[in-house]
Order: C-alpha cells, then sequence, then structure tokens
C-alpha cells in the first residue's frame, strides 16, 4: 500500500494551479445519462473517484473516451440500469445515478452507497423525493430498486440540507412531466455548475444558488458540452497550508468567490489574500491567530475543509474552538493529529484547539478523504518525519497533491507499495 513521506519544516513558495472539482464532476459525468449522444466535458480531475464512475456508466452500456482532462460519454444505448454494489461500495456519489435513470429509463436498480465513513449521510430523502415524484420504490437485499412510467412534477422539501439530493432530484424532474420545486436545497456552486449543464442541454431549470430551485420539465434532452468549475475545496486546502507555513503561494485557477466564508476566516488568522488574475495570492504571516470555526452548508464554512483548518489552529496562537455541525463522525483525524503532539480536547461536536509551539513528525493513518489532507497539511510544518498510510483515501478527491506540493517546496515523496 502507498505511503507519503513528508519531512516538515519548508516554506511553501511559488504558484499552483487547481484542478477541477471533484464534486461537481461526478453528478455532471452521471447527467450524460439522461441524453443520447456524445457529452463532451472538460476540465475532469483524474482522481480515483473519477475513474470509478466512468466505470459504473461503462457497466451501463456508456462509452467513455477520455483525451487529458476531457471526457466525452456516448450515452445512445444505455442497456443496464444497474449500479453494483462493487462499483458503488467506494463512493457514495454513486447514488447520483439513479434519478437519471428513472426519469429517462423508467428504471433503476442502484446499490445502497459506501464511501467515506465520517457519518450517516441517509438516501432516505432520495427515496422520499422520488416517491412524491410518482415513482414506486423498494429496498431489496442492499439495493434500491425505482420505478416509473414518467416521473411527475412536484414540490419537494428537503428536511435537511442535502448536495446529492438536490442534484438527484434535479437530474430527475428535468424529465418529468411539469414543474417541480425543490425546497430547502442545497446552494453549492457544485449545484450551479450542474444546472448550467442541464440546461445546456435543454432542460429548463431555474434558481440553483437559492434555496428554492424551480424545474419545468422537457420531453427530451440533447448532448451537451461543459467546463467543469474549479476545485474550491483543493483551492481552500492549498489556502490554508500557505499559512501555516508562512509562505507565499499564488493559487491559479481557483474562483474566491466561492470560498468567501473560508478566506474571512484566514484573513482573521493573520494570512493574506489578495485576489489576482485568475486566483489569490495567499501570504502567511509569522504570528497565527487562533479563530473559532463552525461548520454550515453554503454559504457557510465547508464541512470538508473543517479538518485542514484544525491543523492550523493546532499550531496557532490561544484557543479556538472548532464546531462541526454536518457529519457527526468527522473528527477521527484528531487522534492522528493528538500523535503529532497537538493539545484537542473533543465535546460532543466541539474540538477545543489549544495552540502548540511546534508538532511532530509520526507515522499517521487517514481515516477519509479531508483527514488525509489534514495529516498532509500537519506533517509539512512538524518536526521531522511524517509517515502518511492509507492514501488511497486522498487519491479519491486531490490529483497528484505530493507532486504539487513539491513544486512549490515542500520535502514530500510517495512511496509506492
Amino acid at each position: 500500500m502507498d505511503k507519503i513521506i513528508i519531512h516538515g519544516g519548508k516554506r511553501l513558495t511559488g504558484e499552483v494551479r487547481i484542478s477541477g472539482a471533484k464534486n461537481a464532476a461526478l453528478p455532471i459525468m452521471t447527467a450524460s445519462l439522461l441524453g443520447a449522444g456524445v457529452h463532451t466535458f472538460h476540465n475532469i480531475p483524474n482522481l480515483v473517484d473519477v475513474q470509478t464512475i466512468k466505470k459504473l456508466l461503462s457497466s451501463m452500456g456508456a462509452k467513455v473516451d477520455t483525451e487529458g482532462t476531457t471526457i466525452r460519454i456516448n450515452a445512445d444505448h444505455i442497456d443496464h440500469c444497474e449500479a453494483s454494489y462493487d462499483l458503488v461500495k467506494t463512493m457514495r456519489a454513486s447514488i447520483l445515478v439513479l434519478g437519471p435513470l428513472v426519469a429517462r429509463m423508467g428504471k433503476a436498480r442502484v446499490s445502497l452507497p459506501g464511501g467515506c465513513a465520517i457519518g450517516a449521510r441517509p438516501v432516505n430523502l432520495h427515496i422520499k423525493a422520488l416517491q412524491a415524484m410518482g415513482a414506486v420504490v423498494d429496498l431489496k437485499e442492499g439495493y434500491i430498486e425505482a420505478r416509473a412510467k414518467r416521473l411527475k412534477g412536484t414540490t419537494i422539501y428537503f428536511d435537511i440540507v442535502t448536495v446529492t439530493g438536490t442534484e438527484n432530484i434535479m437530474m430527475a424532474a428535468c424529465l418529468a412531466r411539469g414543474t417541480t420545486f425543490l425546497k430547502n436545497a442545497a446552494q453549492e456552486p457544485e449545484v450551479v455548475n450542474l444546472a448550467e449543464v442541464l440546461n445546456g442541454m435543454g432542460a429548463r431549470i431555474s434558481g440553483a444558488g437559492t434555496d428554492v430551485i424551480r424545474i419545468d420539465g422537457v420531453d427530451a434532452l440533447s448532448p451537451a458540452e461543459a467546463t467543469v468549475i474549479p476545485d474550491r475545496i483543493e483551492a481552500g486546502t492549498f489556502m490554508i497550508a500557505a499559512g501555516m507555513t508562512q509562505g507565499d503561494v499564488r493559487i491559479l485557477d481557483c474562483n474566491p468567490r466561492h470560498l468567501d466564508a473560508v478566506i474571512t476566516k484566514l484573513r482573521d488568522s493573520g494570512m493574506d489574500v489578495i485576489p489576482i488574475e485568475n486566483g489569490v495570492r495567499v501570504t502567511g504571516c509569522e504570528t497565527r491567530k487562533s479563530v473559532d470555526i463552525k461548520t454550515h452548508p453554503y454559504p457557510g464554512f465547508a464541512t470538508d475543509l473543517q479538518a485542514q483548518m484544525m491543523s492550523y489552529m493546532a499550531v496557532a496562537g490561544g484557543l479556538s474552538v472548532i464546531t462541526e455541525t454536518v457529519f457527526e463522525n468527522r473528527f477521527m483525524h484528531i487522534s492522528e493529529l493528538m500523535r503529532m503532539g497537538a493539545d484537542i480536547v473533543i465535546e460532543g461536536n466541539r474540538a477545543i484547539v489549544k495552540g502548540v509551539d511546534h508538532l511532530r513528525g509520526a507515522p499517521v493513518m487517514a481515516t477519509d478523504l479531508r483527514a488525509s489532507a489534514s495529516l498532509i497539511l500537519a506533517g509539512l510544518v512538524a518536526e521531522g518525519k511524517t509517515e502518511l498510510s492509507r492514501v488511497y483515501h486522498i487519491d479519491r478527491g486531490y490529483e497528484a497533491i505530493e507532486q504539487k506540493f513539491s513544486a512549490l517546496g515542500a520535502d514530500i515523496r510517495r512511496i509506492k507499495a
């Protein structure tokens, strides 16, 4: 099994380019199931999760071709409406094929999803919404089985904000008869990107980016050509790393408007974050200040950056309180940070972080995707050697992360198993 080895203490300088957003690429790729023809998508990152979606679409009869960061998906002949457990078990986003399959093919059999063990992300919201649209849904032997001659537009209220739920039902509603309203909808930029792609296919969607989305159903959708937005979580990770190492980094191909909540906290901690053409320049300061963090759905502070921010606060001056409101098990990285000398106490969904003068390198183990990133950041500022195992988690969401950090001056390398 691969490992990442880091010798800390290097100041990051230079520039880094951000890849396409994983959380936008995955639903956009599954949207190809809604319309026959060849769909062309640009700025697709080379990630394990993207490879999984490609295999999943291929298993259903789609023809998938890749050229650099461009993927072409021919969805003319979808002849297998099942997402098997073997493919779905590693990635919760696989549930996103459910809505498109039911909408276009009238049926779907999708395994209950797997992925990072960071807490419950129930699919009952997806099921409840499809049932409200007229689908018959059964749970059998670990699979969701859904069928409908044609879905019907209705008003859906999500009890909690759900990104994949919003995306799944928005796709399904594109081919429904009548109008669908999604209330308490997710407002993430990735949802907006998907809506733009669907509208480019001939859908009639308005309100994406607000908590009420309207979808007027159409009879058919056409192939699309679209570009995936930059990955705001990768961009935020490099911003935090620049500040932690007291570095000076230009982060290119990113949209700072997608990171307002994060940038505000980074500036409060003492960093300079200055917009530049096609990105931002981040400069760290000698005195890193503690700040309190509370995660919320977008436009709040992203839960996907909570672990990275905790690594930063572990070496900041003073006391910070980090409150996780989105996923109940997203503190699993804390025990590993404490192995490196972090001073953290957990109180329910709050972590009390007392900054220390320095962290110490140690063998650590990744427990999920964003925990992997947080441990790499900790390793960048730790004294001595940090050895990170189970790095397959990081490959699900960060493209060539060790190469990008190495280009900024970090002493980091991957050891192949």
